[in-house]
């Protein structure tokens, strides 16, 4: 690659609202526990990074990530949490963040999004959505 192209490419890095597929990383992972992505299983390993639309399951395991804006999700056993949408921008904070639970044992620190604009994080159920204020909660969904 020549300096010309390695130029150019980090130029467009740098540019603001350039989007990266990267939301989350998988800090703490033990047990049974795996990323569905594209209709394939990743392990789940301390370091997978997570993109938008994954799914994150547990069996008999636990799985702690955190996200980009500095959210964090503890998931328990039997758990089942589909990440939908997630939009973050670095310098001024706002976003979007909206998540699906069909079965799940959740806690929740909420990030730079959910600080900025408190209505930018949304919890789907298999009944209601839920709409978040505060920062700290825990969800329990039975199937």
């Amino acid at each position: 690659m020549s300096v010309k192209s390695v130029v150019v490419v980090l130029m467009i890095a740098c540019l603001p609202g350039v989007a990266w597929s990267e939301i989350a990383r998988a800090k703490k992972v033990s047990g049974d526990a795996y990323v569905e992505r594209a209709g394939k299983r990743v392990e789940a390993r301390p370091g997978v990074t997570l993109e938008q639309r994954d799914v994150l399951v547990t069996g008999n395991g636990r799985l702690s990530v955190t996200f980009i804006d500095n959210s964090r999700f503890l998931i328990g056993p039997n758990t089942r949490v589909s990440l939908e949408k997630f939009e973050f921008d670095a310098t001024t904070h706002k976003g979007a963040f909206e998540t699906r639970v069909e079965r799940c044992s959740l806690a929740v620190v909420l990030g730079q999004i959910a600080k900025q604009t408190p209505d930018a994080m949304k919890l789907r159920t298999p009944t209601p959505i839920l709409s978040i204020r505060g920062t700290r909660f825990i969800v329990e969904v039975a199937p």
